[in-house]
């Protein structure tokens, strides 16, 4: 199993994301704040899985959560988006080289109220760390 300490995560949110050949493809990263109209958002991830890791199929979800630290609801639901990744070992590759994993995960809107804050957290096998956390406003309408 893969341990959260054996994952190193950049994540950034954008207005949007997209992955292609590997590639993570970013436009206009780094928000930390939004609206007030409602808009599109993306988080960008780039795991970075170590070596001995590869061709292992893990578990990953993302939470919306509020400044409280509770889920941000979406009708019934809290907001959410689940996964799996494995990194694969490329060929030419020099063997102990950390195996990147890029994932784009886009929105449409949120359901957010304006002046408030919120979170996105990241589990891995159901496990979160601190770093695994980014954090947005929403600015006042």
């Amino acid at each position: 199993m893969l341990e959260p300490s054996d994952v190193s995560v950049t994540m950034l949110l954008a207005d949007a994301a997209q992955v292609a050949d590997g590639k993570l493809f970013i436009l206009g990263g780094g928000l930390n704040a939004v609206g007030p109209r409602p808009q599109p958002l993306a988080i960008a991830l780039l795991l970075s899985v170590p070596w001995d890791r590869a061709n292992i199929s893990h578990q990953w979800s993302i939470e919306l959560l509020d400044e409280d630290g509770h889920p941000v609801p979406n009708a019934q639901d809290p907001v959410a988006v689940r996964g799996r990744f494995e990194a694969g070992q490329p060929a030419g590759l020099q063997p102990g080289t950390p195996l990147g994993v890029p994932l784009a995960i886009n929105f449409a809107t949120l359901p957010v109220k304006p002046g408030s804050s919120y979170i996105w957290q990241l589990l891995i096998e159901d496990r979160a760390r601190p770093e695994w956390r980014v954090r947005f406003h929403v600015r006042a309408g």
